[in-house]
């Protein structure tokens, strides 16, 4: 069989891909770790592997490859397919629909607790609560046990399930998590245990399992001996893209899968761990290779296939200063002459009028506006920049915005359906019932009560005697419930007999209901991409596509806009040109990121980051001084800053030092005054007088 497909790969991508396989010449097994650094052909070389795997004979049934969205598996699946196709022919469109068993870590949980539901006491028509219901449940929680009544002030909610998701996901005691990163709630250490111990129930008693429990339960469920062999044994071979964005918790997920490492391949980049926010921790990465004997084989990819040359030798020399890491250094086949610009400016207004100058320039040479990113360490930096934007008409998309799960109407029909599917669902239950007018919080309490209490509560349902005010609309709320629950109209019916049902309310409660009712709409040509109302509310939940609504407006009224990002929203991006905002110290590092050497060195990582998003252009803006409102006694003032310390006086000569405006393009300088010319403090004296 011809191996013609590999002929494009470089060294390392082809012995990434053949790693384990027949065409081995070095006859290599065991665990495989890929540092696939920026631009390097990540994807294309994971793509590669899992489409050699099956030509070279394994069955797709038994391969497991996670991602880290629905997304990206579906992408990466298509890239198999055409890669096999050119070897297989038309059976490849055969193996590469069997590759069944791509996804997210909590998709991929997901249909195993389903599957093993009975191995673990687990009742398999479990919902899923998003992180919005799942904070609901808490804020329940906390409410019925006193603490929102408690005299000295108690975390809301969000805290809370911030809280209980990093202890699960870090696997970390609570009173380590609260010292580490939530020191002011670290007095109510006990209150929080109870509210959790209280939380758990809940969903237990419901049904309910939150995006933490589709880990946790699968971590518990491996960890008996028995469950993790059978589990282990589907699968010959497991491979995870993004691996340094893993937490402990998916760590412990795939060493139990795989303890020995047979068939394992990770990819990831430790320069680019950038999520501990979200209980990632680059040691996942780090320590790989030493959890097996021998270790793991390592295989870098350090050729570079988006930058030039200098933009590369910056960033090389900007992570070359981390304290601990795969030792790697890009290079490419891209020559230029011109170096990435450090350019000083004034002040935050100066950077957004010169950024707006840059962007405007670059679309006159030929770079389109959607080929140029502005990037910046927080959302709240680009403010200034917006408004020049606006100012100058300048269209932009400023990455990061409501998701489907995030509107209220999509949450409310999608309740309606959970609701449907499981109804000791509390939190959707709550939520549709104080959609129907004249039942309020205790009226709607007082319903799902009854119906906890019974055998059946969805016929419970049938027998409530609502409120005198919502009598006239009761009686369709329990025909739509009683009709989704019977599946007599079938899927993705069953979603149009629920926004039918919901439109009414819509019109009540928004003003703009034709923009979302076309929400509504997408959502139902959405379903029908789905077999089932169970997954179909599964997959929904774990990875929300964007609404429509959020591509409504005058940003996207244009053909062309300019894209503002955070740098974590830009990671897997790529741009012509990029601009990097507020390269100081206290803004990169952000000056709640210095307190350990740990958060250092990622906000060392996140300039990395952003630096290696950009092919040609890459400007780095280093604002003078601040504007800031400090206490009431001192008022309004200006602060100096200083160039980030990433960047050294040692890596300065791998930029080119700029100012902005040029000395020429300034206005002749101001003739000192020789008095006063005017006395306007008298004047506002007199004004009362």
């Amino acid at each position: 069989m011809s191996l013609a497909y590999l002929d494009k790969l470089n060294p390392e991508q082809h012995q990434a891909v053949v790693h384990g396989t027949a065409a081995d010449a070095a006859a290599r097994q065991g665990p495989l770790l890929v540092i696939a650094g920026a631009g390097s052909g990540k994807t294309n070389t994971l793509a590669h592997r899992v489409a050699h795997l099956i030509v070279d004979g394994a069955d797709p049934r038994r391969i497991l490859l996670m991602t880290f969205s629905r997304r990206a598996a579906a992408e990466m699946t298509a890239r198999v397919g055409r890669i096999a196709r050119l070897v297989m022919g038309e059976r490849a469109d055969i193996m590469t629909e069997a590759l069944a068993w791509a996804g997210t870590f909590h998709g991929i949980g997901a249909r195993l607790l389903r599957e093993y539901a009975a191995d673990i006491g687990l009742d398999p028509a479990f919902t899923i609560h998003d992180r919005e219901d799942a904070a609901d449940l808490m804020n329940l929680m906390r409410h019925e046990l006193g603490f929102s009544r408690t005299e000295s002030r108690f975390p809301l909610k969000g805290t809370c399930l911030a809280i209980y998701s990093r202890c699960v996901n870090a696997e970390a005691p609570i009173e380590e998590v609260l010292r580490a990163a939530f020191p002011w709630c670290a007095a109510w250490a006990g209150e929080i245990k109870q509210l959790f111990a209280a939380y758990v129930e809940a969903k237990q008693a419901q049904n309910v399992l939150d995006y933490d429990d589709l880990l946790l339960y699968w971590a518990q469920m491996i960890g008996e001996p028995e469950l993790a062999g059978e589990i282990g044994t589907r699968f010959d071979h497991v491979l995870v893209d993004e691996y340094q964005d893993t937490n402990r918790l998916q760590a412990s997920i795939l060493l139990a899968l795989k303890p020995h490492g047979d068939g394992l391949t990770v990819v990831g980049d430790d320069a680019q761990a950038i999520y501990s926010f979200r209980a990632a921790t680059v040691r996942n990465i780090l320590d790989f290779p030493r959890h097996f004997s021998p270790p793991a084989h390592v295989v870098t990819l350090d050729r570079n296939y988006r930058s030039t040359q200098p933009i590369l030798a910056a960033a090389n020399g900007v992570i070359g200063l981390a304290r601990e890491r795969f030792t790697k250094n890009l290079w490419t086949e891209r020559p230029s002459s011109r170096r990435p610009q450090l350019v000083a400016v004034r002040d935050e207004a100066d950077q957004a009028r010169c950024v707006v100058e840059r962007v405007l320039a670059q679309r006159e040479d030929g770079t389109v506006l959607k080929q140029q990113a502005v990037l910046f360490r927080a959302s709240h930096h680009s403010g200034p920049l917006e408004v020049e934007l606006t100012r100058r008409n300048v269209p932009f998309v400023k990455f990061g915005g409501l998701k489907f799960l995030d509107s209220a109407h999509v949450k409310d029909v999608l309740a309606l359906l959970r609701l449907a599917e499981n109804p000791r669902d509390r939190v959707a239950g709550f939520r549709v019932l104080l959609l129907i007018p004249g039942i309020g919080p205790a009226s709607a309490q007082r319903v799902l009560d009854q119906m906890a209490a019974a055998a059946d509560p969805a016929a419970a349902l049938a027998t409530v005697v609502p409120p005198a005010r919502a009598a006239a609309d009761w009686p369709a709320f329990v025909a739509a419930v009683t009709e989704l629950r019977s599946a007599g109209t079938g899927w993705p019916a069953e979603l149009e007999r629920a926004r039918q049902w919901y439109e009414p309310y819509l019109e009540q409660r928004h003003e703009d209901a034709a923009m979302r009712r076309a929400d509504l709409v997408q959502l139902e040509q959405i379903a029908a991409t789905y077999p089932s109302r169970e997954r179909f509310l599964t997959e929904l939940t774990l990875d929300p596509p964007d609404a429509a609504s959020d591509q409504a407006g005058p940003p996207l009224r244009d053909e062309d806009y300019l894209i503002l990002s955070t740098i974590h929203s830009a990671k897997g991006q790529e741009w012509r040109s990029v601009t990097v905002l507020n390269v100081v110290d206290g803004c990169l590092p952000s000056d709640l990121a210095t307190g350990t050497a740990a958060e250092l060195e990622e906000e060392r990582r996140l300039l990395y980051v952003a630096m290696t998003r950009a092919r040609d252009e890459l400007a780095l803006v280093v604002p003078q001084r601040f504007f800031t409102h400090g206490q009431a006694a001192f008022g309004a003032r200006y602060v100096t800053a200083a160039r980030t310390r990433f960047i050294p006086d040692a890596l300065t000569p791998l930029f080119e030092r700029v100012s902005w405006p040029p000395a020429s393009a300034g206005a002749p300088p101001r003739a000192p005054a020789t008095g006063v010319r005017v006395d306007v403090g008298a004047r506002m004296r007199g004004m009362w007088r």
